[in-house]
């Protein structure tokens, strides 16, 4: 193992120790302590066979990802109930100290004042809701699939696309996936919506082609009556794992292309394609990724612009918000909705329509889930229909997309 899981298992071993100490406060009988370490000694253990059983360079596969989660699950336990302890703690010491300095402890045998269940049971309450949360989200909330419907409205939008619907799938992310009969079921999901175009937004693999030929079939059944198309995300380009060679790592991208093409997806790769109704048309143009910081930039939307008119109604596939708002909102060309996917929703969070829309991945991007708008331009960011790293979802359900292209002042 590496020096960093090293010390990552050093300190979870030292919180589970730490937090016993307020658990065996709150509960007296020996069994349900037993458990309590048993638990946690075996999530460790089933951590570190997996991390030892890991072959540098190979993806990851699922059963490592839940051993992973499964770790971090008892590890948030461990910090939350050890952050309260802490706390109590901290009190205790001073407590003891004031009546040392006051005399108030002489002829007593323990000086600390004792732990008080109360605040044990906070602590294991308030740490038993992110536990409960994670584990529930491996178990259920990863295909928990979610329709989103949005209604957009343009004042340019062509005639002919009044009521035109777009469903929009991204991240599959399907080396993750453990479940053929729960992604059916979303492919059969997105089916049913019945949209005149499908558009996915990037993100098929976690590293490798390999990891999408198991369910290429599936995806094959996707359907719609003008067509579905796709570009790439980061993840397509496999720069996330050691290749023996940059041959093979070109192989390996070239291998998805064809793969895309063979399942019924017109791959835009920095290019467009006019969508046709009733005599009008609207430009569908996608860009391969671009995005801010150390990931790829290998998006080029002058080259997907290209041969596409300044007053064209525009819909953008990018996949990484980031590029809409560094370049695409400023550009010269209007465009009208863009679609990107690319951070998940963290995979965790609060969503209540109407009250509240948080996730910890709103600390890095801007606009990280749902329907902007700025400067007279949409963005939807799409939740991801899969999962990587943290094989669940709590709170930030896995999303397809629906919107409805509707032009202002027609009924």
């Amino acid at each position: 193992m590496s020096r960093f899981l090293i010390v990552l298992c050093v300190i979870y071993v030292i919180l589970a120790v730490y937090g016993f100490q307020g658990f065996k406060t709150l509960f007296k009988n020996q069994w349900i302590q037993i458990s309590y370490g048993v638990l946690f000694l075996a999530a460790l253990c089933f951590f570190i066979i997996k991390v030892l059983g890991y072959v540098p360079g190979k993806a990851l596969s699922p059963g490592t990802a839940i051993a992973g989660g499964v770790f971090f699950s008892f590890l948030m336990f461990g910090l939350v109930l050890g952050f309260f302890l802490l706390v109590e703690d901290i009190v205790r010491v001073f407590s003891f100290a004031y009546n040392k300095i006051n005399g108030l402890a002489e002829g007593k045998s323990n000086y600390l004042p004792s732990r008080r269940k109360f605040v044990s049971m906070l602590g294991v309450g308030l740490a038993a809701l992110p536990f409960g949360a994670l584990l529930y989200g491996m178990y259920k909330g990863k295909y928990n699939y979610k329709v989103l419907k949005y209604n957009l409205e343009f004042d340019d939008l062509p005639d002919a696309f009044d009521g035109y619907q777009i469903t929009q799938i991204s991240d599959v992310h399907s080396g993750s996936f453990d479940n053929r009969d729960k992604v059916a079921y979303g492919i059969d999901l997105i089916n049913s919506q019945k949209s005149d175009v499908i558009l996915f937004t990037g993100d098929m693999v976690n590293n490798k082609t390999e990891e999408m030929e198991p369910w290429a079939d599936l995806f094959a059944t996707l359907s719609a009556k003008d067509g579905v198309y796709s570009v790439l995300g980061n993840h397509d380009y496999g720069d996330y794992v050691a290749w023996e060679s940059d041959e093979a790592k070109a192989k390996n991208l070239q291998e998805l292309k064809d793969l895309q093409k063979n399942m019924g997806f017109d791959l835009l790769l920095d290019s467009h394609r006019y969508l046709e109704r009733d005599g009008e048309k609207i430009a569908l143009v996608g860009v391969e990724n671009w995005g801010r910081g150390r990931f790829k930039k290998a998006g080029d939307l002058e080259r997907a612009k290209k041969g596409i008119h300044k007053d064209d109604f525009k819909i953008l596939m990018s996949h990484d918000p980031s590029h809409w708002e560094d370049v695409v909102i400023n550009d010269e060309y209007h465009f009208h909705l863009t679609l990107s996917g690319h951070t998940h929703g963290m995979q965790f969070g609060v969503e209540i329509p109407g009250f509240i829309k948080w996730s910890p991945v709103k600390w890095r991007y801007k606009y990280w889930a749902g329907v902007y708008k700025e400067l007279g331009q949409f963005i939807n960011v799409n939740r991801g229909f899969g999962f990587i790293g943290y094989p669940g979802r709590f709170g930030i359900w896995p999303e397809i997309s629906v919107i409805t292209l509707k032009k202002k002042g027609l009924t």
